[in-house]
């Protein structure tokens, strides 16, 4: 990310268009005469449309929500904007949620389900407890739906809206989010503990069969990955990393050391420290700068260039946005599609928390 957030205006305009699978089209318009007014935080370098000619999981529309609740996108972008605007950390923190749901057992709410005194959910296990969070914003949004049009729209829709919201907010791209999925009426503590999200320690060839597992290919890992672009992480993540490792840039290692104690315990392992220094609220290709000058914070990102098969996308993405911003819209929109509950599947939750028997 850059040290500065504003970008002056081109004066030429670009418009390419581009298909991706599942029928999509992206539009990229860069520059123009005059230039519309910018949101508050971050501006995009570019403004990506994403049109759905067809779709890879054929009961989603964009339009689903056309007629049944008008008002669902203007409502959670609405909630977002104001949550991002009292603190940008939210942005990240949505667009995570909509991640760590769709990797165990599809996009379908579970992630947001409560523990109770019969039920064990995903909230407490491991890559979850402590680290998740941003689900008051949900709940915001889900009780201002429900007054507009009642058990209509699912969580699992609203994760996907706001991972898209988020995105923009901050600077990034943007794309038409297909909707259509209900929610799950359980959640597996035992699959989210599976490994099935990779752990911040992850090698590249983890990684890639991770997400493989997923039918998410290395190119679409590595454009995901970038959305470490923005947030924070606690120490206890990071702190092997710049202590230990060799394959990191030493100033940088010593300002983290600056916020993570060497010892382990609390409350040194619940400070948190941004992914990206520069820019850290912007959603922009700094991510990518940051692992070729050695300054992944995490191992697993640094890993992404570290020799080995990725490399060349990291290089790639980090002297093309436009770049970046396509394979990224591409992969979000592919994995919004993993293991959809749709037709008469689970249900529409009254209150995302909950199940509603």
């Amino acid at each position: 990310m850059a040290a500065s957030n504003s970008h002056s205006a081109s004066s030429f305009l670009f418009i390419a268009s581009f298909a991706v699978s599942g029928g999509a089209r992206i539009l990229v318009q860069r520059g123009g005469g005059r230039c519309p007014p910018r949101p508050p935080l971050a501006p995009p370098l570019f403004a990506v449309l994403v049109i759905f000619t067809g779709s890879s999981s054929a009961q989603l529309s964009k339009n689903f929500y056309s007629e049944s609740c008008p008002k669902v996108f203007s409502t959670v972008k609405s909630v977002v904007h104001s949550a991002i605007s009292k603190q940008p950390r939210q942005g990240a923190s949505l667009l995570r949620l909509h991640f760590h749901d769709c990797f165990v057992n599809g996009c379908d709410g579970s992630v947001l389900l409560d523990d109770t005194p019969t039920f064990t959910g995903e909230k407490t296990a491991a890559p979850n407890n402590g680290s998740i969070r941003g689900f008051e914003v949900v709940d915001e949004i889900k009780s201002k739906i429900e007054k507009e049009c009642p058990g209509v729209v699912s969580c699992a829709d609203i994760l996907a809206i706001v991972a898209r919201d988020s995105v923009k907010i901050l600077g990034g791209p943007e794309w038409d989010v297909k909707l259509g999925r209900r929610d799950s009426k359980t959640a597996s503590f035992s699959a989210a503990n599976s490994g099935v999200i990779p752990p911040p320690s992850s090698t590249l060839s983890k990684l890639i069969n991770r997400f493989q597992a997923k039918g998410l290919s290395t190119k679409d890992m590595v454009a995901l990955s970038g959305a470490h672009t923005i947030g924070q992480v606690r120490c206890t993540n990071f702190r092997d990393r710049i202590y230990n490792d060799t394959n990191i840039d030493r100033s940088f290692a010593k300002t983290r050391q600056n916020t993570c104690p060497r010892t382990s315990g609390l409350p040194g392992d619940n400070k948190i420290s941004p992914l990206d220094l520069k820019t850290p609220t912007a959603f922009d290709n700094y991510y990518y700068k940051n692992l070729i000058s050695q300054k992944g914070l995490l191992r697993s990102d640094q890993d992404l260039f570290n020799g080995g098969s990725t490399d060349s996308l990291v290089k790639k993405y980090s002297e093309d946005t436009k770049t970046f911003y396509f394979d990224f819209v591409e992969a979000i929109i592919k994995m919004g599609d993993l293991q959809p509950l749709t037709g008469l599947s689970g249900e529409i939750r009254k209150n995302c928390r909950k199940m509603n028997n």
